[in-house]
């Protein structure tokens, strides 16, 4: 006898292929991740909280979430942290969707808004994503319904990098008043544009975030949710008290002190790195799509092989199917001499 919800029989669980990855041996290009180590000063707070004898007691965040909104500049009770971004989109999608109802989830994107819709028994939609016209916009708008109550907005987008204009993401706000629009802005370090404002002018968007990507504190999980005071509210009541922990707080303090030590990476990452990966594509006449993210999806003549051949040099980069089927690798972008080291293995695959 089946005791949980017969839908879950019939999907899979989403499994990265995380296994085997080494942060001493390779070069990590192929999870969108920070490639150098996190400032010394969060090392630091980490170890003296650790020997401080307080690993026993549940946690207790303090002015984390304050601290948290004064970074992004919207007001402390439109604020609720989370274990990871992950958590905060899957609170959105509980919160909102039942078995029937409709999700718009254009394609291709990140796995993890179709697992979510489809445990909640929803009816994923998915217009798709184009190299010329980026974000499906008038798809979206087009196949809103009474239905609907669920639009994502992956913002830049994974893999393709596509970012979405602000009228863009207005226009289906306005459009699809009765649908929760989630939008996913883990990378808005490196993008540099946010609606997070909106959130006091239209109380059907959602706006989440992490630490993890940019700030380099993945492996600990603190994302943030920011939306209309009243739906924080709301969610705070599906979110466990401890489901964030103390040592991902303390982290993210220490973060929140120097902020330039990310901002310089990512001024190295957006400035230098970026653009030399895109020269060098355009010198080999490899297609790429656009990106406002730190990382290209590119479509190199023999993907699978030069993966392989990447990997015998210890460069881990991702495979990533459009939605033709065609192969493409999406390559993270790290330092100037990560970087280099990169183009040096690429230029000897195909020399």
């Amino acid at each position: 006898m089946n005791l949980l919800k017969p839908h879950l029989y019939q999907m899979s669980a989403y499994e990265p292929p995380l296994e085997g990855r080494s942060a001493k041996k390779h070069l990590l290009l192929d999870f969108n991740e920070r490639t150098l180590p996190v400032d010394p000063a969060i090392e630091k707070a980490l170890i003296k909280y650790i020997r401080s004898g307080a690993l026993q007691k549940y946690p207790a965040y303090g002015d984390i979430v304050a601290r948290i909104a004064k970074y992004a500049k919207v007001e402390e009770g439109s604020l609720m942290i989370t274990n990871g971004s992950d958590q905060a989109i899957d609170l959105v999608i509980r919160a909102v969707c039942n078995a029937g109802d409709e999700a718009i989830i254009p394609a291709p994107s990140f796995a993890i808004y179709r697992q979510f819709a489809e445990v909640e028994n929803a009816t994923v939609v998915e217009p798709l994503y184009t190299k010329e016209g980026g974000y499906p916009t008038s798809d979206v708008i087009s196949l809103a319904n009474s239905k609907t109550r669920l639009i994502v907005i992956s913002n830049p987008n994974n893999p393709s990098g596509t970012g979405v204009p602000r009228e863009d993401i207005e226009a289906i706000l306005q459009a699809a008043p009765n649908a929760a629009v989630l939008v996913d802005e883990c990378y808005f370090e490196y993008y540099g544009k946010t609606v997070a404002d909106l959130c006091e002018t239209y109380s059907n968007l959602f706006v989440a975030r992490t630490f993890s990507k940019t700030w380099g504190l993945s492996s600990l999980r603190l994302g943030f949710l920011i939306s209309e005071s009243g739906n924080i509210d709301q969610l705070l009541k599906i979110r466990g008290p401890y489901d964030v922990n103390q040592l991902a707080v303390i982290a993210v303090e220490a973060a929140l002190e120097n902020p330039e030590y990310t901002k310089n990476y990512v001024k190295e990452v957006m400035k230098k790195s970026k653009p030399a990966l895109e020269k060098w594509c355009k010198g080999r006449k490899i297609d790429f799509w656009p990106s406002s993210a730190n990382f290209l999806w590119t479509f190199p003549p023999q993907a699978d092989e030069l993966a392989e051949f990447l990997q015998t040099k210890n460069i881990l980069v991702r495979p990533k199917k459009d939605a033709l089927g065609r192969l493409g690798l999406r390559i993270n972008l790290g330092s100037v001499e990560q970087t280099e080291t990169l183009i040096l293995s690429l230029n000897e695959f195909y020399d």
